[in-house]
């Protein structure tokens, strides 16, 4: 008997632990959510344009899941708003860090160069 193993991409082998734990966290959310609504997976599913199986991966918080599939299912539950501030450049804060730490060296620089400018001009004057 030959077993096949289902294809994986190598960006979701190398997929961080945390990110996992949130697409985990994601679905299991978005399984409340459904069941809260009181629908069905075949329904649920017709609505996400779907089938059954797509949506248990859904809900499992399977990787493989396209992003559009996941933002349909968050707009099912008026919350695919939220989709437009994830990754908004105000909020990067990683991007936001090394723009400061820009900023300060060029502080410095600019101080250094002031100090300079300021002995040279004392050094003319005889001072």
């Amino acid at each position: 008997m030959i077993f096949v193993m289902p294809k994986t991409s190598v960006a979701v082998l190398q997929m961080p632990q945390a990110t996992i734990a949130a697409l985990e966290r994601l679905g299991a959310d978005l399984a409340v959510a459904r069941l809260r609504r009181k629908e069905s997976l075949v329904s649920w599913a017709s609505r996400l344009g779907v089938s059954v199986p797509t949506l248990m991966r859904l809900e499992a918080g399977e990787p493989g899941v396209g992003i559009g599939i996941y933002a349909t299912a968050l707009w099912l539950i008026g919350r695919d708003g939220a989709l437009a501030e994830l990754a908004a450049p105000e909020k990067d804060r990683g991007a936001l860090e090394l723009d400061v730490r820009e900023a300060v060296a060029l502080g410095k620089s600019r101080a250094q160069a002031s100090a300079e400018s300021r002995q040279k001009r004392k050094e003319k004057r005889g001072g």
